[in-house]
């Protein structure tokens, strides 16, 4: 009998280029909108807090993430080291989207991670706040999907 083992590189312990490389891999997801390829970089067993919600498992993230991109269209997301240790990454974060009655906003937040020797994320805390802005005010300004290399990081917008 052989033993699938679920892996996720880079693993840890984090240095400053893996660190960077772990975060643009998780923003790349996020913004490609796959709610079953993103849960793949969670553990089975992952806990989430995600603004009021709190969810555990893969089919549990899938869900979350099937509903936030049914009322948050036009999504774009940008992603910046804020802080890492061994196993543990914070990130602040942005992201612009319109919601269903075509009102944008950009969304504000933090979050904690925390992987295993795998490079499964086994823990994500976020904190996130919505504002509303005009059209005039959007700084996300990419076909939807990855974010290019080339643009401007949060730092580099006034973020």
């Amino acid at each position: 009998m052989t033993i699938e083992i679920e892996i996720k590189k880079p693993f840890p312990p984090f240095n400053a280029e893996t660190v960077v490389q772990k975060i643009r891999m998780a923003e790349d997801g996020w913004n490609g909108q796959n709610p079953e390829k993103i849960a793949l970089a969670y553990s089975k067993d992952s806990i989430w807090r995600n603004r009021n919600e709190f969810v555990t498992g893969r089919p549990q993230i899938i869900e979350l993430l099937t509903r936030k991109w049914q009322k948050e269209c036009h999504y774009r997301l940008i992603k910046e080291l804020w802080a890492y240790s061994d196993n543990r990454i914070a990130v602040r974060f942005a992201y612009e989207y319109q919601g269903l009655d075509e009102q944008w906003f950009r969304a504000y937040g933090n979050e904690n991670w925390q992987f295993n020797e795998q490079g499964l994320m086994t823990h994500r805390h976020a904190s996130i706040n919505d504002l509303k802005i005009s059209v005039s005010e959007r700084k996300f300004h990419w076909p939807l999907g990855v974010r290019p290399l080339e643009y401007a990081s949060l730092t580099d917008l006034g973020l």
